[in-house]
């Protein structure tokens, strides 16, 4: 595929071919960065901008009064309007916390925890640990106490700001935690019976009013930070072993922050002051970091959910966000509450909603932007659903994992917004691709680079993906450039295994398209050989599976023993209600998926996508186990950007996979 063909790319570095000793580096493609801006390394400088805390510090001098922080008052235990703090009064609460902070001892270089579910005092407590050169450590509030104690004592935390409910989960780590930990702050207030084991540690424990009043008066003087100053250490959950310490520098997130703009100005999107975002997604990942530190940088308002995801609709709808970001999990939950309200509408209404949808997408294909696809039926159809997330919103990013074809075509359709799909991971800080509004032929690709950052493809030559290829390129994506990270914390072994030459080595298989588009077809790790030695990539037949009418999720194995595959699937529960109803089988859920007929009807259904995407015989499904409970983080299957943890999967499902095996032979 010639550079010229791919319109949003320009080349900056040449092929090159594979070294010619045994073991020596595979051969890699072309490298490209983005064609906006002309394919600059570095976004221009910003005078006065070096840190994170130059981020916030400029939107306070700039727009003081904007609204910044809200959350919904309780009142007689209701949720009412949201009420705000303004950039102004924030700041003046964080020079307070940074204060207290310094009257503990803790300085520039310092580690800093935060711990809980996001809120304003989260934002508070990482702009006062910018304002001083303090390392932020966030805590995930999806880990268990055994990864919250290793991050406590890995990363050196001496101070932690936590949510009150999540006090007893970091006592769960005493006494090992208290070697460095010194201090705890309550995000709210700190019961008695807590305050008495805390402090039996030799730890002292304020709340949040307690901790404002620390610092007294006393004016602590900034300390310079300059832009390759590490400014967090984020954990990733990571799919095997302890999680990794991704040291994060002020250079990566401005320089993503610029990208991010770039990208949107570039695209007609340009983010308003007046643009409200709504934070559910959590901020100690990468992704919601980014981006709320883009919404402050514009001055616009960030408005929290409670903390409930059964609640999550009640508070987009009183916010009335302009902007939502997801995961693919919580849009493919809204896009299976539009099916079934559809689908249970009434004959009359499910032909004007599949009219409407099919003159529109035709519309969409040809070229036309959104807005302007069919108008008519927008305000006949199509505004009901904007409705559903508030009535304001305009773009959608998805990101954190894939979004399915059928989801992204069907939302990009149904909303009246721009639906986009980014990829990146935390080492590359975050949006390393994203697709282009407006343009349904990049449906199932992550886009193009976003500007500043630097791609190429490494072959695979053991899965034959082969990134010299001139008809579809394909490889191990590598990317190198300012968004990178810095290192893993303490494990200089690990990053000197992915951080070669400059180059990130990410672990997925992406195909570069023509218009310069990536497409993530696998997972680089997740291959195995059958007994018949046919290889297999798991990733790429889970995609394909999961596309298959009546599947929620699947988890597809195979090893060296066996001729075959099996999979354990999480059935949808309407889908399968449904078919029950159509075959005389009663019974709960649970006890459907254990009928044999149930199983064989997913079975088919497996089949007949397999054989309509041309897979091979040894890549089909031959047996499979069905799962009422969908895979989750309480049993440690998946991480918390919902990726399967397979070496956990097997140990759970390790009967099961025998039995299945079994009775096969």
């Amino acid at each position: 595929m010639a550079a010229s063909t791919m319109k949003h790319l320009v080349q900056v570095g040449e092929a090159r071919e594979a070294a010619e000793e045994d073991g020596g580096a595979p051969s890699a493609g072309p490298a490209y960065r983005c064609a906006y801006g002309g394919g600059a390394a570095s976004p221009p400088a910003v005078p006065g901008l070096e840190c994170c805390w130059d981020i916030f510090r400029m939107t306070v001098e700039r727009c003081p009064d904007n609204k910044m922080l809200g959350r919904r008052e309780i009142v007689d235990g209701k949720a009412g309007k949201y009420t705000w703090i303004t950039y102004k009064e924030a700041y003046d609460t964080v020079i307070k916390v940074g204060a207290s902070i310094r009257s503990l001892g803790v300085g520039k270089g310092g580690r800093c925890g935060i711990y809980g579910a996001n809120c304003p005092e989260w934002v508070i407590s990482m702009q006062a640990c910018n304002a001083h050169g303090i390392y932020c450590v966030p805590l995930y509030d999806t880990l268990g106490a055994g990864a919250v104690e290793f991050i406590l004592c890995h990363a050196e935390v001496e101070i932690a700001f936590i949510e009150e409910k999540k006090i007893g989960e970091v006592l769960k780590t005493f006494p090992n935690a208290t070697k460095y930990l010194k201090t705890i702050v309550s995000f709210g207030k700190v019961n008695p019976e807590q305050k008495e084991k805390v402090e039996q540690n030799g730890v002292s424990i304020y709340s949040w009013e307690e901790f404002l009043q620390l610092g007294g008066e006393e004016k602590y003087e900034l300390p310079t930070k300059q832009k390759d100053d590490i400014c967090t250490i984020m954990y990733t959950s990571g799919t095997t072993g302890d999680p990794k310490g991704v040291l994060i520098s002020n250079r990566s997130i401005i320089t993503i922050i610029s990208a991010v703009d770039g990208f949107l100005a570039n695209s007609k999107e340009q983010l308003r002051e007046d643009d409200v975002y709504i934070s559910y997604l959590p901020l100690a990942h990468i992704f919601d970091r980014v981006l709320e530190e883009v919404f402050i940088h514009h001055g616009a308002s960030i408005g929290f959910w409670r903390g409930d995801v059964k609640l999550l609709v009640e508070d987009i709808g009183e916010l009335k966000p302009t902007i939502f970001c997801a995961v693919p999990r919580v849009l493919d939950r809204i896009y299976g509450g539009l099916q079934d309200k559809v689908s249970t509408g009434g004959f009359l209404k499910k032909t004007l909603f599949n009219v409407a949808y099919k003159y529109k997408q035709g519309n969409m294909v040809k070229g036309s932007k959104h807005e302007e696809a069919a108008a008519m039926f927008d305000k006949l159809v199509f505004t009901k659903v904007k409705r559903g997330l508030g009535g304001r919103v305009r773009l959608i990013l998805s990101g954190a994992a894939p979004l399915s074809n059928h989801v992204e075509e069907y939302l990009r359709v149904v909303t009246c917004s721009l639906v986009l799909q980014g990829y990146g991971l935390t080492e590359t800080c975050a949006g390393s691709f994203v697709s282009l509004p407006n343009n349904m032929s990049m449906l199932g690709t992550v886009g193009p680079p976003v500007p500043y950052v630097e791609v190429h493809l490494e072959s695979v030559p053991e899965m034959g993906y082969d990134a010299l290829s001139k008809e579809s390129p394909r490889g191990e994506i590598c990317i190198r450039g300012d968004t990178l990270f810095s290192g893993y914390h303490k494990r200089e072994d690990l990053t000197k295994e992915v951080l070669v030459d400059g180059w990130f080595h990410t672990g997925d298989i992406g195909e570069w398209q023509s218009d310069g588009s990536m497409k993530i077809i696998d997972r680089k790790k997740n291959i195995f050989k059958l007994s018949q030695g046919e290889y297999v990539a798991v990733e790429n037949l889970e995609n394909i599976f999961g596309q298959a009418p009546g599947v929620d999720s699947i988890w597809v194995y195979g090893n060296s023993f066996e001729s075959c595959l099996v999979a354990v699937v999480n059935p949808n529960k309407q889908a399968l209600e449904r078919w029950a109803e159509s075959n005389g089988v009663t019974g709960d859920f649970a006890t459907m998926c254990e009928d044999p007929k149930a199983k064989e009807f997913i079975l088919g259904e497996l089949t007949k996508t397999g054989k309509e995407k041309k897979l091979k015989g040894f890549e089909l499904i031959r047996a499979v186990h069905l799962e009422p409970v969908p895979f989750d983080m309480d049993r440690d299957l998946i991480t918390p950007t919902y990726k399967k943890k397979r070496p956990q999967l097997l140990k759970y499902y390790q009967n099961v996979i025998d039995s299945m095996y079994k009775n096969m032979k």
